[in-house]
This record gives C-alpha cells, sequence and structure tokens, in this order.
C-alpha cells in the first residue's frame, strides 16, 4: 500500500524557537538528509513550510462498548472547489513527507522529464504502491522491456510483494525479496526509463542531485505552490521531498482538475480508470476510487492520504502515529464535508472494534470532523465513536471549521 520500511529521519530537528527558523539545519550525513535542490524559476512558488513538530489534533475516536478506548491525532484539510481551505484540524503548515502520497506528482514530473510514451495501465503503475501481484509485476516487466532492460536496471531495495495474499503465495513458491516485486517497482522502472530517454547516467538516477530528481524536485514545488523544506531518503531509496498538508492537497487539486491533454492530466486519468494498477483490487484507495465517481486517490505511509475531485475539492489527511486503520475513516469524513454523498462512504467511514468475534465498537472520526452514525452503530454495544464525551476544552477550537486561510497556524506541539 505505500514504500516498505523506512530506515532514514522519522523526527524532525528539534528547534528552541520555531518561528524563527528559516533555513534547515546542518546534518552530519548528506547523503541521507539534504538541502532542497534549487529550482529555475524559484518566484513562481512561496516559501518552503517551516520544519517543527507539528500541531496535530484529536482526528479519531477507538470506541469499545460505548467508551472511548483510544484517541488517534493527525492532522487534515479540505479544499473548495476554488482552493480556499474549507476546513482544517490540526497543523496543515508544518513540514511533513508524503511518502508514497508524493507518487502522482513524480509521475507528472517524469512525464515533464521526458518519460517515453506509456499506456494507462503502465502510467498507473508508475504512480502506484503495487501489491505485487503478477498484474502488476508483468507490467513492470514491460515497461523495462521497452528499453531492452530487465529488473537489474532498477535501484529499489528488494523486498516482498506488499499485498498479503501475494506476499503469502510468494513465500509459498520459495521465492525471495526482489527489486521488482517491492511496492514502488513501478516509480523506479519509470524513472530508469526518463533517465536513458534524455540521455542521463541510469546507475545514479536516485541520487538527489541527479538531473531527473532536480527536475521531479522542480515540478513538486510547481504543483504545491511551495519551495520543498527538506530533502531525505524514502524506504525504497527515491529522494523523499518534505512539503505542507495543504501544499499537497493543492497538488491532488491541480491533479484532480487538470485537462486531459496535459501531464497532470494524463496522470490523473490513468490512476481514475485503473485504481487496481495504483494499489491493489482490494485495497481501500482503489475501492474508494471505485465508489465515488470522479475520484482521484493515492495512500501513503505513516498515515497519509490525499484525494481530490474533478471540481477542485480535495483533501489531505496525516494520522501522526502513522496508524493506518484511521486513516480512512478520517479520509471518508474529509470527504464528506467535501460534499461527496454519505452513502458513497458507508463502506470506508468506521472500522470495527472486535469483542469475542463479534464487532463491540468501531473506529470513527471525532469532533467537528465525524459523520453521522448509523443506527447500528448507535446501540448501546456499537457505540459511534462520535459519542458525547467530557474532553478538555482546549482541544476543541482545533476541530472547527476555517474561519480564514492563514498559513501560520499554532506552533506548540499537541
Amino acid at each position: 500500500m505505500r514504500d516498505s520500511r523506512d530506515s532514514t529521519v522519522s523526527n524532525p530537528p528539534e528547534v528552541s524557537n520555531p518561528a524563527q527558523v528559516s533555513n534547515p539545519p546542518e546534518v552530519s550525513n548528506p547523503a541521507q538528509v539534504s538541502n532542497p535542490p534549487e529550482v529555475s524559476n524559484p518566484a513562481e512558488v512561496s516559501n518552503p513550510p517551516e520544519i517543527r513538530e507539528p500541531a496535530h489534533a484529536p482526528l479519531a475516536h477507538v470506541v469499545r462498548g460505548g467508551i472511548i478506548e483510544g484517541v488517534h491525532h493527525g492532522s487534515v484539510v479540505v479544499l473548495a472547489a476554488d482552493g480556499s481551505v474549507q476546513f482544517q484540524a490540526g497543523d496543515i503548515e508544518a513540514a511533513f513527507y508524503p511518502r508514497s502520497a508524493l507518487k502522482p506528482l513524480q509521475a507528472v514530473g517524469l512525464l515533464r522529464a521526458g518519460l517515453p510514451p506509456l499506456d494507462d495501465e503502465a502510467l498507473a503503475l508508475a504512480a502506484a504502491s503495487h501489491s505485487g501481484d503478477e498484474r502488476h509485476l508483468a507490467t513492470a516487466r514491460r515497461m523495462l522491456a521497452t528499453a531492452g532492460l530487465t529488473d537489474d536496471a532498477l535501484r529499489n531495495v528488494p523486498d516482498l510483494p506488499y499485498g498479503p495474499a501475494e506476499r503469502d503465495e510468494w513465500l509459498r513458491r520459495g521465492l525471495g525479496p526482489t527489486r521488482l516485486t517491492q511496492n514502488c517497482s513501478g516509480k523506479h522502472a519509470a524513472m530508469v526509463l526518463t533517465t536513458l530517454a534524455r540521455g542521463w547516467r541510469p546507475d545514479t538516477y536516485l541520487d538527489p542531485d541527479h538531473p531527473l530528481q532536480r527536475e521531479i524536485a522542480a515540478t513538486v514545488e510547481d504543483l504545491t505552490g511551495q519551495r520543498i523544506a527538506r530533502v531525505t531518503v524514502d524506504g525504497c531509496g527515491a529522494p523523499l521531498f518534505a512539503v505542507s498538508l495543504h501544499g499537497l492537497a493543492r497538488a491532488a487539486a491541480r491533479l484532480g482538475t487538470a485537462a486531459p491533454d496535459t501531464h497532470e492530466g494524463r496522470v490523473a486519468h490513468a490512476m481514475r480508470t485503473h485504481p487496481e494498477m495504483v494499489s491493489g483490487a482490494d485495497r481501500d484507495t482503489a475501492r474508494l476510487v471505485r465508489a465515488v465517481p470522479g475520484l482521484l486517490a493515492k495512500d501513503g505511509f505513516e498515515g497519509v492520504q490525499i484525494a481530490a475531485l474533478p471540481d477542485g475539492r480535495a483533501v489531505g489527511v496525516k494520522i501522526a502515529d502513522g496508524a493506518d486503520r484511521a486513516r480512512m475513516p478520517v479520509t471518508a469524513a474529509a470527504l464528506a464535508r467535501c460534499g461527496v454523498d454519505p452513502d458513497l462512504l458507508a463502506d470506508f467511514a468506521a472500522t470495527p472494534v472486535i469483542g469475542g468475534g463479534a464487532p463491540v465498537g468501531a473506529l470513527r472520526a471525532a469532533g467537528a470532523l465525524s459523520m453521522p452514525a448509523s443506527p447500528m452503530q448507535a446501540s448501546p454495544m456499537h457505540a459511534p465513536v462520535s459519542a458525547p464525551v467530557s474532553a478538555p476544552a482546549s482541544t476543541s477550537p482545533s476541530l472547527s471549521p476555517s474561519t480564514s486561510n492563514s498559513n501560520s497556524p499554532s506552533t506548540s506541539a499537541s
């Protein structure tokens, strides 16, 4: 569903006064963390988001037998069709790593950089965190074969298939980790093809200073409308760019509204028509795209999700603790605030809490973000997470609809 295990930077640097920070601090290993590359026209984008501890807010409750058992914090932004912030919770302006939710932007960057023509299935795989089923692997092989290559040309880390069923079958056959089965292999295949088409060195295409990565970085800045705050290494080995959740949602809206003959429009069309290539046939993001007409969506590791509608409405979600179980219920609630019919979102709005083999509660979005509960969920044994519960008054303001389009939320820790 997302990138493989992240072995690099996980915590932001501590600063004594976040409001005064303008440049990232020096680090001892620039191969893992570096300053963002220069772009050709920085005047067209705003300053990078601030690197600070995000002031996340409560977004979801885990309720068992009518009592809140757990709380997931995070941040969420809902954009109206005109691009204004319709709703926000938490800290939507702090720098963060989008993980694999960045892949649609990277795919646009690859097209801009000269990615050779691909059919829609292959282009969707270029933006994918695939499960590793045979169709995914065959498409990646086919992409590489167009340049006479095999998976030996890839530089991503070897891994087992991401999908549980695909992984179990792979192991049953006595097979081990490969570069092709790693969930980012479609993106890496597209990177290699672009590198060769431009006459660049293919063996160093993952270097943040490689011409390919510099062009992708410029696209990320263009689509998000802001400079990159930090560059590190994602789990698959590719450069990973820090932006804000607000900027990431803006980029999703750019893709969602793009004309079909543009690079953005081509990526959006491929992802909408082949959601099973972007993840897997039974994965939640693919099911969400099939459920909501015209939806563009991509998930990312550590609890990240973006989704956009053709008229420009878009959402961005980041679950603070990276818990995947809260990602989709919060996303469904955010889409409901966008105006999506709640009936289309019913299958995604809650995750059952099980006791003795039967549902005894649910994980649902909380507070102002919460969706209406069904009669079943409102029963005593299946109380909704949005049931009235005493809570500290200090948590309430951060879960209110946006009253301004301010880019300067509180920098205090949640």
